[in-house]
């Protein structure tokens, strides 16, 4: 049984609500696939030769949610989460696993970076602008992104998980 909440983004509603219900209900996806793992089973690699783990992913989760809400939409210049070495401004990366990290510390850092990120929102509209690349990017299209980016990630959480204990849905 899940203890995360995952409500159903409303059939008829505006647009913000609409964009942000439906990224909280991929945030929750994600959350409730790695519920009840222990750190060895969420560190389990899906399929060789890749190393893609359900630990991984949260940490990469954690580094966009970084970088489109606190470097892109709000202009702070925070370094990288996982790999300070890392380009700030480069890919999100984050899916290596960093050293002794748990399951649970990273879950909490991604939620941490879940709450910047409502922070940098709330109050500016849909057509506010960060910027990316040197051009402007809109809040509207940062959602849209991420919207994206958790539903795609979250079809492989959901094969990563079957893999390691058969569990499936959500």
């Amino acid at each position: 049984m899940s203890t995360t909440e995952r409500p159903v983004p409303p059939l008829n509603a505006d647009e913000r609500t609409t964009l942000e219900s439906w990224l909280d209900f991929h945030r929750a996806t994600l959350a409730m696939k790695c519920e009840g793992l222990d750190d060895e089973q969420a560190a389990v690699a899906s399929v060789p030769p890749s190393g893609f783990t359900l630990t991984g992913l949260v940490q990469h989760m954690a580094e966009v949610e970084r970088n489109w809400f606190r470097r892109v939409l709000a202009g702070e210049q925070v370094p990288p989460i996982y790999d300070p070495q890392a380009d700030p401004h480069g890919p999100d990366g984050g899916f290596e696993l960093a050293e002794g990290v748990t399951l649970r510390d990273t879950l909490a850092t991604w939620h941490a970076e879940v709450v910047r990120a409502r922070e940098h929102s709330v109050g500016r509209a849909l057509s506010d602008t960060g910027r990316f690349m040197d051009q402007d990017v809109s809040l509207r299209w940062i959602y849209v992104h991420m919207i994206e980016e958790y539903a795609r990630h979250n079809g492989h959480a959901d094969l990563v998980r079957e893999r390691i204990d058969g569990a499936t849905g959500v």
